[in-house]
C-alpha cells in the first residue's frame, strides 16, 4: 500500500522506517519548501498545484503534523481516505475548540479564559491570579506563541509579543509532573493504550520522556485511559492520539492539550515497547490488528537538540539506541533522539545522566520519582 503523508519531517521519516517491513511505500507532500524526511518519494507543493499528482500516487493519507490548512485536508478527504480526519485537525489547531471539547467530555483542565484585547488579558490575569500563561488560540508549538505573566501589568507587553488576535489564558497548576498518554484506535474501533510517560520540558521543548513511570498508581493510568478513550470515540478517531496532562499533588490529572499524530513523547516506544507508536499508527490506518503496547523494560527518550555531540560515545552506553534525523545542526532544532533501556529505573537514571553529559547544553535530567 502506498501511504501519503502530509509533511516531510522526522516524524514522517520514522513512519516510513516502521512501514517498510509492512511493504508500505511512502509519498510525502511538503507544503513548507523545507523537507527533511530524506526518505521515500518527496513532493514539494508550496502552492497546492500538485495535489492531483500526489493523490494519484497514494491509497490513503495521514499526516505528521497538524498545522495544515483544514480546507486542504477536507479536499483530500473527498478523493482519498484521510486518517485521522480533518475534524481532528480542526479542533487541535484551535485551543478554544479543544478546551470546549474537553469541557463537553468532562475532562478537567486548568482554569482558563478567552481574550481578544490586551485589557481583557489583564482582567483575566487578575481574575485567575498570576502567574498565568497566555497562548495564541491558533498556531504556536514547542513554546512558541505564548508568554508567562507574573503580574497583570505585564499584559500589554505579552499581547504585543504574542501578536495574535485571540488568546487563551490559563491559570498555573501546582503540578508534580507533566505526563502524557498515547493511545491508538483502529478502523474497527479497537483501542490500545501505551504506559503513561513522564515528560521534562525546558523552554517549552521536550528533553526527556520516561516510561513506564515507577510510581504511577494503576488508577491514575486508568483515569488517563478513560479521558483519551472519550476523545477517540467522540472524534471517531483512527490512528495515534496523544494527550498531554499535568499531574497535581493530589494525584489528579488536568488536560493541557492533545496532538492528532505520533508524538515526541512516544519515541521511547521505538525500542522500549513491544510495538512502536509508528507501527501501530500504520496498522490502525490500514485496518490491521493493533500491536502490543506494553513496555519491554524501563525506557527513557533523550532529545538531541541543537548539536549532536559524539554519536560513537552515545552508542557506547549499554542498550542505547540512537535515532538521527539527518538534519543540519542549528540552535533549538531537534536533530535526533536516544532511547535508553535498563532493567531498573535506578540503572536507567544512571544511563540518562551519562548520556546527557555527552550532549552539549543538555539540561540535568530531573524526574519526580527520584
Amino acid at each position: 500500500m502506498n501511504i501519503g503523508v502530509l509533511g516531510a519531517g522526522q516524524l514522517g521519516r520514522m513512519l516510513a522506517l516502521a512501514g517498510y517491513p509492512l511493504a508500505n511505500r511512502f509519498t510525502f507532500m511538503d507544503t513548507t519548501g523545507h523537507p527533511s524526511a530524506g526518505i521515500g518519494d518527496v513532493m514539494i507543493d508550496t502552492d497546492q498545484k500538485h495535489l492531483a499528482a500526489f493523490l494519484d500516487k497514494v491509497d490513503l493519507v495521514t499526516y505528521e503534523f497538524e498545522h495544515l490548512p483544514v480546507a486542504l485536508v477536507r479536499a483530500i478527504e473527498e478523493h482519498t481516505p484521510v486518517f485521522p480526519s480533518s475534524e481532528a485537525i480542526r479542533i487541535c489547531q484551535n485551543r478554544a475548540e479543544e478546551k470546549a471539547l474537553f469541557d463537553r467530555l468532562g475532562i478537567p483542565t486548568p482554569a482558563y479564559r478567552l481574550v481578544e484585547h490586551a485589557d481583557e488579558l489583564e482582567a483575566a490575569a487578575r481574575e485567575l491570579g498570576c502567574p498565568v500563561v497566555a497562548k495564541s488560540v491558533t498556531e504556536g508549538y514547542d513554546g512558541k506563541g505564548q508568554a508567562v505573566l507574573r503580574d497583570p501589568a505585564d499584559a500589554a507587553e505579552a499581547w504585543r509579543s504574542i501578536n495574535h488576535p485571540r488568546l487563551i489564558v490559563e491559570a498555573f497548576v501546582d503540578f508534580v509532573r507533566e505526563v502524557s498518554i498515547i493511545a491508538v484506535r483502529g478502523r474497527d474501533g479497537q483501542v490500545v493504550f501505551y504506559p503513561m510517560a513522564e515528560n521534562v520540558h525546558v523552554d517549552g521543548i521536550l528533553r526527556y520522556s520516561v516510561a513506564p513511570m515507577p510510581d504511577l498508581d494503576d488508577s491514575v493510568q486508568q483515569i488517563a485511559d478513560g479521558y483519551i478513550r472519550a476523545l477517540l470515540d467522540e472524534l471517531d478517531y483512527v490512528g495515534v492520539l496523544t494527550l498531554e496532562l499535568f499531574q497535581a499533588r493530589d494525584g489528579s490529572l488536568l488536560a493541557n492539550e492533545m496532538a492528532p499524530r505520533v508524538h515526541n513523547s512516544g519515541h521511547w516506544s521505538m525500542d522500549g515497547a513491544v510495538t512502536s507508536q509508528f507501527e501501530n499508527h500504520l496498522r490502525a490506518i490500514q485496518g490491521l490488528p493493533l500491536g502490543d503496547t506494553s513496555a519491554r523494560m524501563p525506557t527513557c527518550m533523550v532529545n538531541v537538540i541543537g548539536s549532536e555531540g559524539d554519536p560513537a560515545a552515545i552508542l557506547a552506553i549499554g542498550d542505547a539506541h540512537l535515532h538521527r534525523y539527518d538534519k543540519r545542526e542549528r540552535a533549538g532544532r531537534k536533530l535526533a533522539h536516544v532511547n535508553l533501556l535498563a532493567p531498573t529505573h535506578a540503572e536507567l537514571l544512571d544511563k540518562v545522566r551519562a548520556c546527557a553529559a555527552l550532549l552539549p547544553d543538555a539540561p540535568e535530567p530531573r524526574f519526580s520519582f527520584e
